[in-house]
């Protein structure tokens, strides 16, 4: 904290700004996660009293690899609106992903975003995304802030579907409590939308955007408590419905109905909690609406503490244990496991064992039983080899027999067929392409010619800065594709590619649409991908995860790449 504090107070102590709450009202919300912001919400939706507008501004001409104070390395431009933009990097200093948003120092807004900046640092509470540095320097200002590439956004729970009554509580409490402690001190958020909470891997919910976002937009509120905590019961609500509060659709959610006005979460969908739904009522009372059972409108973030404290506790679901089968006892069992346990007390009798067979008469029965096993051994075993005999017959006969038809009865393999490619394109979801031109070379016989790949700097796995790289190849009609011969320009630890079933050669189509074939791996310059199960398809993606690190060549430096030399298909 204290390198994060003292960069983001040197900034503001020099930006000739006013103090910490004189700012409060009109910055609020930093932005960047580890997907695309959507800025599709309306102020309506949002809540947001006014919204500055921007005359007209120009955004710094940036790109992938430009440094910041030679230390911050942008990787990926995640939105790009009204003169900013911001960005994915690498903090080469401290090793580590980060966010930075950018403007240039002309911006109107520039001053207002480093005010915010410096706000959203000294306040320094871990339920939020920390501000990490705020600079001005060569006609720019910048502000960084963490990274979680481990945490999800609450858009992308929202899609799966409502939130557990559990999840929702934890969720709305923490929320609430976070921005009650941010109010106290005279900060506001204005822009608290399902983009801006994360929950992350160990279950904890963190606020991105406190005192930044609203800035860079030029978003201000008369009432600022009453626009965060009407925010935060909107989170309440879609989380316990999936539908947005607001006749407009935002966030991938549908709105209300036209002219329904608000109805409570309990009314929109089955089975909801009857006290979170009515907190989400008392934090949304707008325009007339209120609670289903009177109680006061929550008008602060304070206030919505408050109610929360006064509901029962919402615990976790217990986790279900199956019970292990009871102990099945056989008829042949001895002893006391098969019979049933006496009770205390009781003296079990013990028997008494038959006298033995000591007379004359009992020596004599003896012999003659032990006569007739012998014989009936001796008998059984000529009869079991006379069998086998006649068994050994028949079997030869039937050989014979069979070779003689043909091997009418045996299950010829089904032979190996090589799949002819008609067609390939680059695969590139991200809008960012290596060499899109030469895909049909990894399929046009000669090994010498190639797709490649750019170099990359950190390896073998391309991510976090690089999702994978690939080509999508056109089997003509829809084949059913068991396994994949890939040749590979660059050996070395190590290669990793998986195959895919895709819908068309579109580079813009979500990996998550496309079926899963199989996955490979290899440090050598020839990969083999087999498939338990064949797949039907027209499409395969061959997209690769992983690349060895290789010197400088004539077309490319040193780093982490790959080439493909060849690629066949057999089904």
């Amino acid at each position: 904290m204290a390198e994060r504090s003292t960069a983001a107070v040197d900034v503001a102590d020099n930006s000739g700004d006013e103090p910490l709450t004189a700012q409060a009202d009109q910055s609020t919300a930093d932005g960047v996660a580890q997907n695309r912001e959507q800025d599709t919400d309306s102020d309506e939706a949002q809540g947001s009293d006014g919204t500055e507008r921007l005359e007209k501004a120009s955004a710094p001409e940036l790109h992938s690899g430009h440094k910041l104070a030679r230390r911050y390395r942008l990787e990926e431009c995640v939105t790009r609106l009204d003169g900013f933009s911001s960005w994915r990097a690498v903090d080469e200093k401290l090793r580590r992903a980060v966010g930075v948003h950018v403007l240039p120092a002309d911006h109107v807004r520039a001053r207002s975003v480093l005010a915010a900046a410096r706000s959203s640092a000294l306040l320094g509470d871990p339920r939020f995304v920390q501000v990490l540095d705020a600079v001005e320097e060569n006609d720019l200002v910048y502000v960084v802030h963490e990274w979680l590439p481990d945490a999800t956004e609450l858009t992308a729970l929202f899609a799966a579907g409502p939130l557990e009554p559990h999840d929702a509580y934890q969720m709305v409490s923490q929320i609430a409590s976070a921005m009650a402690a941010a109010h106290r001190e005279g900060l506001s958020h204005l822009r608290l939308n399902p983009n801006a909470v994360l929950r992350t891997s160990s279950g904890q919910w963190r606020i991105r955007g406190l005192a930044v976002n609203a800035a860079l937009r030029g978003i201000t509120s008369d009432t600022p408590q009453r626009t965060d905590t009407e925010a935060i019961g909107a989170l309440l609500y879609a989380s316990l419905t999936q539908r947005w509060p607001y006749e407009n659709d935002a966030y991938g959610l549908s709105g209300l109905p036209k002219d329904v006005g608000l109805i409570a979460p309990d009314q929109v969908r089955a089975g909801v909690h009857r006290g979170l739904s009515e907190l989400a009522m008392r934090a949304l009372v707008n325009d007339g609406a209120t609670a289903s059972r009177h109680e006061a409108a929550c008008t602060t973030p304070e206030e919505l503490v408050k109610a929360i404290s006064e509901m029962p506790r919402i615990r976790p679901p217990e986790p279900a244990f199956t019970a292990p089968p009871e102990y099945q006892r056989t008829t042949y069992q001895q002893g006391t496991y098969g019979r049933p346990a006496p009770h205390p007390g009781v003296t079990q009798p013990v028997p008494t064992p038959p006298p033995p067979l000591q007379s004359r008469t009992g020596r004599a029965l003896k012999w003659a039983v032990s006569a007739l096993l012998i014989a009936a051994l001796g008998l059984g075993s000529w009869q079991l080899a006379d069998a086998l005999m006649d068994q050994s017959k028949s079997d030869e006969t039937n050989k014979t027999q069979t070779t003689d038809d043909g091997d009418k009865n045996s299950a010829a393999p089904k032979p190996v067929k090589t799949l002819k490619i008609q067609d390939a394109a680059e695969y590139y979801p991200d809008g960012k392409p290596q060499h899109a031109g030469d895909a049909k070379l990894t399929y046009d016989g000669d090994s010498s010619t190639y797709w490649r790949s750019y170099s990359f700097e950190a390896g073998p796995v391309l991510a976090p800065y690089k999702q994978g790289v690939g080509i999508v190849y056109d089997l003509g009609s829809a084949q059913s594709v068991s396994a994949a011969s890939i040749g590979l320009h660059y050996g070395g630890p190590y290669t990793a590619a998986t195959l895919y079933a895709a819908d068309s050669l579109s580079s813009s189509a979500s990996l998550s649409s496309m079926k899963k074939i199989a996955d490979g791996r290899t440090n050598g310059e020839e990969l083999k991908i087999s498939a338990k199960t064949p797949v039907k398809t027209r499409y395969v993606l061959v997209w690769i995860t992983a690349a060895p690190y290789s010197g400088q060549d004539q077309y490319s430096g040193t780093g982490y790449k790959q080439a493909i030399t060849d690629v066949k298909f057999t089904g």
